[in-house]
């Protein structure tokens, strides 16, 4: 079977068992402070499993793309290097949620993989959770009661927690699980040693396949376990190592997922796969990232130096460090790998093939940025190994190693390589210190304390924020939470006016108040599906009713700006064209910002043409439509703008003004006429293929155009308030330009009658000629005057120049070339002197320069300068 026939298989047979088939989620999360990516099948039903979503279907099915860059089997250093582990990967799953429990689970599972699939039976073996005596858990025998049906006790094997008990996170839901793993060996392997003494060990052909979580359990702050009100069935399969046992191959990058790239980076570099270890792991490298960094991409993730940013950018960088180092690429080349990764996955993600021409651009950039960076932090090694040399030493330190890699991005292990060739050796021991050290510095900085949900009254959370601005409401819940040593609450309303922080548009902010008094809410995020009210103080009595009122002034502004970036999405789409898409927004009551793909600078003329459709637009005054809960075939049928990366659901929001038509969850305008008008502020480029326009609306318009004119005003005053203030300017500047070369000429006579004085009193000291001031002038002048002498004295020259110049002391040292011949300096020479007027300099060994603090000791740094010749 092909990939896709198997990926197709799965969806098929789960469909016949009852099973919604839904789309993969966005491997990129958004609004999720907990997760950057999608690390398991699950992250999309964590609301439903936690209760605050609703269960629209109780089974479910789907192939999840995912991203792992650390934990368990997964450290980004070594994918590659084995022939089963991934960065992305796919994740074919069921989900029940208060369904079917373990009965069903197991028994479809041993159905799809031995029935349908024809895997050998002989060659599958199973975990259960082995029980924790800590925690009061006991054996799973239910489950091995279930595999006993189907399997021999003795290929039914106990397993520990840290293997078969599955956690969400420190708390939420978590259950025992049971895990499926297949013995890949050729039967003569198989003959001389018994896979169970292999299973968990990291062989690369005894390996796990699927897992079968069994939620049942809730993990609260204090560790203790309490019964879920609904078990759920959560199970992920790797869909690359299910195609390696079904294609008959030893290595997932062996399959047709991964050998079309491989065979191509093969092609574009020369080099053969199969016939050399460093270059198979390069490859295999190449090949797994570029799958990565397009979904990343395509998901509205550009790399960057911040969070997940960050992780992409560093995937990258390791891709092209591989392909520099064992594949000899000096120039970008994984770009060129695109249209090959396109036709593999192309057919189950067509976002691919609508992103195609961004993915290219913004990867192209990427690698031309991080080839310069290696070849800098090549030259620098060299340095470093230089000096070590000088010390006669063959090993350098860890700090510098690890200042290679924070600042440059440069692996340790290509440090390591380039030692090694060289004959030296690194502390790894030190680097790793530092590497600790900044981790915990991340981690301190990151640290939440978060205690237990305290549970005033039962009931669910309603957002009634697109219809009213203040409600009557009870708390639901709260709890404390401590960060960076100050302390805030997180409160849960039954009704709340307060929109939560999501898609680009920040969180409102309010009041609180009952009859006993009235606290500020600062801010509203979004948490599991909740909004969550964030306070620096409970109110008094938690069972009051309470009114719940938002910054009315912060959500008109704020809204003002969210209906213009509609506006100014479809007005950029009419101007630049249709391959203008939107690629993220940030929504605050001071102003808006847009990212949108467009493959070049815009123009003034674009600019400006933007700006005036929109607020042709917002003169029109079109009134809004609010469709909700609209299918979201209904809504695609009306030409609804979708955003690549967001999840939606079956049924959706719609926000319309006009032509304007976009799927949208914020807040908006009543009509477009109270935006009042859009001012395009700036417009540059955030990434390739990627431009990012920032705008204000409404008053803070206002405030720019009363700042303008009020400037305005001054600089006419200025120029006597000339009626015509652009001619005055001008003319202002053509007579600061010819008065400016009257005064070089008069500089440069001056410089001319102070070097013929000056070269009248030359002191000769030990056959050298010297010329020693102290004078006030600026620097650049001093400069001047020691070159023009210069030129005239050519031969055993020696210049040191002191000077205060606005209170600043410099010193200026000029030495002729056959002083510097014979081993004099003149940047040891000025920095030495420039002790005494507590400062430094730097330059040529025939010319320096150094500045200070301390006028008072200027005639003792020149007579510092000339001892080096007495």
């Amino acid at each position: 079977m092909t990939s896709q026939e198997i990926r197709q298989s799965f969806l098929d047979f789960f469909e016949s068992k009852g099973h919604k088939i839904v789309p993969s989620a966005p491997m990129v999360i958004k609004d999720d402070p907990t997760l950057m990516f999608t690390n398991a099948g699950m992250n999309q039903f964590k609301n439903i499993i936690l209760g605050n979503d609703p269960i629209v279907y109780s089974r479910v099915a789907d192939s999840q793309k995912c991203l792992r860059v650390s934990g368990k089997h997964n450290d980004l250093e070594e994918v590659g290097h084995d022939t089963y582990h991934h960065t992305m990967f796919e994740m074919l799953g069921n989900w029940s949620f208060g369904d079917y429990f373990k009965k069903e689970a197991i028994a479809w599972a041993w159905e799809y993989l031995v029935d349908v699939l024809k895997i050998d039976k002989e060659r599958l073996y199973v975990t259960v959770f082995e029980g924790s005596p800590a925690e009061g858990l006991s054996r799973d025998d239910e489950a091995a009661e279930i595999w006993s049906q189907f399997l021999p006790s003795s290929r039914i094997i106990n397993g520990n927690k840290k293997d078969n008990f599955w956690e969400m996170g420190d708390t939420g839901p978590c259950g025992p699980c049971s895990e499926i793993h297949i013995d890949l060996r050729d039967d003569d392997e198989r003959a001389k040693v018994d896979a169970l003494s292999l299973i968990n060990n990291d062989h690369p052909q005894v390996i796990e396949i699927w897992n079968n979580v069994f939620m049942q359990f809730n993990r609260k702050a204090d560790g203790s376990l309490e019964d879920l009100p609904a078990k759920v069935i959560d199970t992920g399969m790797g869909f690359e190592r299910l195609c390696m046992a079904l294609q008959g191959k030893k290595s997932n990058y062996d399959t047709d997922v991964f050998q079309p790239v491989i065979q191509e980076i093969a092609r574009l570099t020369g080099y053969k796969y199969g016939e050399n270890a460093k270059v198979d792991i390069a490859m295999r490298v190449i090949a797994d990232h570029i799958r990565t960094i397009a979904f990343s991409i395509t998901d509205g993730q550009l790399p960057s130096n911040a969070k997940a940013g960050y992780v992409i950018r560093r995937i990258l960088r390791r891709a092209v460090r591989y392909g520099y180092t064992f594949l000899e690429q000096r120039s970008a080349f994984m770009y060129k790998l695109i249209p090959t990764l396109i036709s593999v996955m192309g057919g189950a993600y067509p976002e691919l093939i609508s992103q195609q021409q961004l993915i290219e651009k913004v990867t192209k950039e990427e690698e031309d940025s991080f080839l310069r960076t290696l070849e800098t932090g090549i030259r620098l090694l060299d340095k470093v190994m230089d000096d070590a040399r000088k010390d006669g030493k063959t090993e350098i330190s860890g700090k510098e190693a690890f200042t290679l890699y924070d600042t440059f991005g440069f692996p340790l292990d290509l440090t390591e390589l380039i030692l090694r060739e060289n004959n030296f050796t690194v502390n790894v021991d030190e680097f790793n210190s530092e590497m600790q050290k900044q981790k915990e510095r991340a981690r301190n900085a990151a640290a939440i304390e978060t205690g237990d949900w305290v549970v005033v009254r039962e009931g669910e959370s309603r957002f009634v924020g697109y219809d009213v601005t203040e409600a009557e409401t009870e708390i639901l819940r709260y709890r404390k939470v401590k960060q960076k040593n100050k302390e805030f609450y997180q409160i849960v309303l039954s009704v709340t006016p307060f929109y939560a922080e999501m898609g680009g548009q920040v969180g409102d902010s309010g009041t609180l108040t009952s009859e006993n008094g009235r606290i500020e809410i600062i801010d509203t995020k979004k948490e599991n599906n909740l909004s969550v009210h964030i306070t620096e103080k409970l109110p008094e009595d938690v069972t009051e009713t309470f009114t719940a009122v938002i910054n009315l002034e912060n959500r008109m502004a704020t809204s003002c700006n969210h209906s213009a970036t509609h506006l100014l999405h479809e007005a950029l789409r009419e101007i630049l064209g249709e391959h203008v898409e939107q690629k993220g927004s940030y929504v605050s009551p001071d102003s808006l910002r847009f990212d949108f793909s467009h493959f070049q600078k815009m123009t003034k003329e674009e600019i400006r043409e933007a700006e005036h459709l929109v607020n042709r637009r917002i003169r029109e005054n079109f009134p809004l439509h609010d469709m909700r809960e609209l299918p979201i075939a209904e809504a695609q049928g009306m030409g609804a703008m979708a955003l690549f990366g967001e999840k939606y659901g079956e049924k959706v929001r719609v926000v319309r003004f006009g032509s304007s038509v976009e799927l949208c969850g914020g807040t908006h305008v009543n009509s477009t006429g109270q935006i009042g008008m859009l001012r395009i502020v700036s417009e540059n480029s955030i990434a390739a293929g990627v431009r990012r326009i920032e705008a204000i609306t409404a008053s803070k318009l206002e405030e720019m155009f009363d700042m303008q004119q009020d400037m305005m005003a001054s600089v006419r005053e200025l120029f006597n308030n000339t009626p015509s203030l652009v001619t005055a300017v001008q003319k202002t500047i053509e007579e600061n330009a010819d008065l400016k070369k009257q005064l070089e000429d008069f500089m440069r006579e001056k410089i001319v009658s102070l070097r013929d004085k000056v070269l009248s009193n030359v002191e000769e000291i030990n056959g050298i000629k010297v010329i020693h001031l102290n004078l006030e002038a600026a620097p650049d002048m001093i400069k001047t005057l020691a070159f023009q002498i210069r030129n005239v004295v050519s031969e055993n020259l020696f210049f040191v120049a002191g000077s205060v110049n606005d209170g600043k002391p410099s010193l200026t040292v000029l030495l002729s070339d056959d002083l510097v011949a014979k081993g004099l300096n003149a940047v040891n020479i000025a920095r030495e002197a420039a002790k005494e007027i507590q400062g430094g300099g730097g330059g040529q060994p025939f010319f320096a320069a150094a500045g200070g603090k301390n006028p008072s000791g200027i005639e003792k740094a020149i007579a510092k300068a000339l001892e080096a010749i007495k």
